[in-house]
């Protein structure tokens, strides 16, 4: 009998960032991050990704399911309140205010953080060109 290999969701994470870094579109990749999910429920990474990803495929009402089950597990991560914000734009929702401030209280406070979502918004801003809700976000936060 042989055995089967279990494969490590972390390695499988790692891969699909790659692919994505890579240029894989994100409807490919969304299957890859939502099986990492489904093995790994309390990485926020990955249901940020997926969240990030929805978004990227028009599926924002997916990005914030996405979104707020990583918010769940870090309520403190700038990039999971800008999904979240970016999908509730889409949608028309209100209460997009609050998760704006906090990330960019986030974004004030830690350099490294900054440079992180300031990565997102070009690599957003290069796979999507119009996002329109990312520009409003964008300017949210970067606004003195």
């Amino acid at each position: 009998m042989t055995e089967t290999k279990a494969i490590d969701p972390n390695q499988l994470f790692d891969d699909a960032i790659k692919a994505y870094q890579d240029g894989e579109s994100p409807a490919k990749l969304i299957p890859i991050f939502i099986n990492v999910c489904n093995k790994s429920p309390k990485l926020d990474s990955a249901w940020t990704c997926l969240s990030w990803l929805y978004l990227l495929d028009d599926k924002p009402q997916l990005a914030i399911k996405a979104a707020l089950k990583s918010m769940k597990i870090d309520p403190f991560d700038a990039q999971t309140r800008i999904n979240l914000a970016a999908g509730m734009l889409e949608t028309k929702q209100s209460g997009v205010r609050e998760h704006i401030e906090l990330a960019k209280s986030l974004v004030e406070a830690a350099p490294e953080v900054r440079d992180q979502v300031t990565i997102n918004f070009k690599d957003g801003f290069a796979r999507k060109p119009e996002w329109a809700s990312l520009k409003r976000i964008e300017k949210l936060i970067f606004e003195d």
